[in-house]
C-alpha cells in the first residue's frame, strides 16, 4: 500500500488511509539529534516526603531506585507502547526535586538519540515509570499518593522542529 503524502484522519499519523492502525514509516526521515524533556509529579503526605528526603524508607533509597527504573522504562518504551519504534537511545537522565510546601516530588526525564524519530514517548515513559516506582516504594505508608501533570516540556530535532510547553 502506498503512503499518502499527508496523514489522513485529522493528522493522526498512526492510521493509514483506510483508518487502520499502523507503525509510521520513518525510512525517509533524516537522522538528526533529538531531545525530549518530560515532567510529572507525585503528591503525598508531608511525612512520606520526609521519609524520602531522609533516606529512611523501609525499601531503601527511593529516588535512586526510581531513577534507575525511569531509565529502564525509557529503554523499554517500544515494548510498552504498541506503535513506538525501538530507538537506540544515546542518553537518558532522570532528576528529582522535592517541594516540602506542596508536598510533592517533581520528576524531570530527558531522553536523547540520533535517529529518524523523536524520543518524546521515551521521556514520558521514563517520567511515568519513575513516579510509579516512588508510589510502589512508599505505598505501605501512603496509599493516597497521586501522580499528576505528566507532560512533555520540550522537544528538539526532526522535521517538526522545536517545541516548548507553555
Amino acid at each position: 500500500m502506498q503512503e499518502t503524502p499527508h496523514p489522513p484522519h485529522g493528522g493522526l499519523t498512526h492510521f493509514d488511509a483506510e483508518g487502520q492502525a499502523h507503525m509510521v514509516d520513518v525510512a525517509n526521515k533524516a537522522h538528526t539529534h533529538r531531545v525530549a524533556v518530560a515532567e510529572g509529579r507525585i503528591r503525598m503526605e508531608p511525612a512520606t516526603l520526609e521519609l524520602i528526603r531522609s533516606g529512611s524508607a523501609k525499601k531503601g533509597d527511593v529516588l535512586g531506585i526510581a531513577r534507575i527504573a525511569g531509565i529502564q522504562g525509557a529503554k523499554h518504551t517500544a515494548e510498552l507502547i504498541p506503535l513506538c519504534h525501538p530507538i537506540a537511545l544515546t542518553r537518558v537522565a532522570v532528576e528529582f526535586e522535592l517541594e516540602a510546601a506542596a508536598p510533592v516530588v517533581i520528576c524531570r526525564a530527558t531522553a536523547e538519540c540520533t535517529g529518524q524519530t523523536g524520543v518524546e514517548m521515551e521521556a514520558l515513559t521514563a517520567c511515568s515509570v519513575a513516579l510509579l516506582t516512588i508510589y510502589d516504594m512508599c505505598k505501605a505508608v501512603d496509599r493516597g499518593m497521586t501522580l499528576e501533570a505528566v507532560r512533555l516540556l520540550e522537544k528538539r530535532g526532526g522535521k517538526s522542529g522545536h517545541f516548548v510547553a507553555n
